[in-house]
């Protein structure tokens, strides 16, 4: 891998402290104790990043979400992101709590809301399993699971993926993904794991180097169908450190 695009990273980096630092720099002076609290101050931070750039991060794969989520995402729906016109509830789930009003101010242009109640938003974890089930009213509550390059800062993301899938997906249901996941080039790979702990750090614990879409594959037993694909141009031969799989796949029916 050329070191210019291994170290492409450090410009991401230095756009992110340009936007979040004044802002995070500001909360710690209101609140000297999230000095003493990582997690925390990472949420800080990351919150204040989202607000500048998260409209445009995802500019570039926007064409393969717009071609997943429309014709796929229905019913009762955990994330947001899917055609209002088919979509019963969103269900979004951020731990972040500093990004809710975000996030509302998003869906309400979608036409969801929490007055309305067809908005669920869920102050958790993808790993906090019980919880999310007993607010959605029992098992087996959503029609549709959205993972939107969420799975890379999700505690025990193998184990949570397989949760999700078994005690909140319906029977029938789709798993719909878009990951930034580890690159099959083992020099690539290499670098993702490198910049990784620094990355993590900054990021609300964002990995580049999770391989979620061959977890989803894997799941033993789970499958009726599915398929992986990429984004255009993201070949597996490209120096790319934030390399993408987009995924459609159909639990099996009782």
């Amino acid at each position: 891998m050329k070191l210019s695009a291994a170290f492409s990273i450090l410009l991401q980096l230095r756009s992110a402290i340009w936007a979040g630092f004044a802002p995070t720099l500001s909360a710690i002076v209101r609140n000297p104790s999230l000095l003493w609290h990582p997690s925390e101050l990472s949420h800080t931070f990351m919150a204040h990043v989202w607000k500048v750039y998260g409209n445009g991060a995802d500019l570039r794969g926007r064409p393969a979400k717009q071609a997943l989520l429309p014709e796929n995402a229905t019913g009762v729906v955990l994330d947001i992101g899917a055609d209002p016109a088919k979509v019963i509830k969103y269900v979004a789930l951020e731990p972040n709590q500093l990004m809710h009003d975000e996030l509302r101010a998003l869906a309400a242009t979608k036409g969801f809301t929490e007055a309305a109640g067809n908005l669920l938003l869920l102050p958790y974890g993808a790993e906090d399993t019980a919880l999310i089930t007993s607010a959605l009213g029992g098992a087996h509550s959503a029609d549709t699971l959205v993972c939107i390059t969420t799975i890379c800062s999700v505690p025990e993301p193998e184990r949570t993926l397989a949760a999700l899938v078994r005690d909140v997906l319906k029977p029938g249901g789709a798993l719909l993904f878009y990951e930034h996941v580890l690159s099959p080039r083992a020099d690539v790979a290499w670098w993702q794991r490198f910049w990784t702990p620094v990355w993590r750090r900054a990021f609300d614990g964002c990995c580049l180097d999770r391989p979620t879409h061959v977890w989803v594959e894997r799941m033993p037993g789970v499958w009726k169908e599915g398929r992986v694909w990429g984004n255009e141009g993201e070949g597996e031969e490209e120096e790319q450190l934030f390399w993408h799989r987009v995924g459609h796949f159909v639990k099996k029916a009782d």
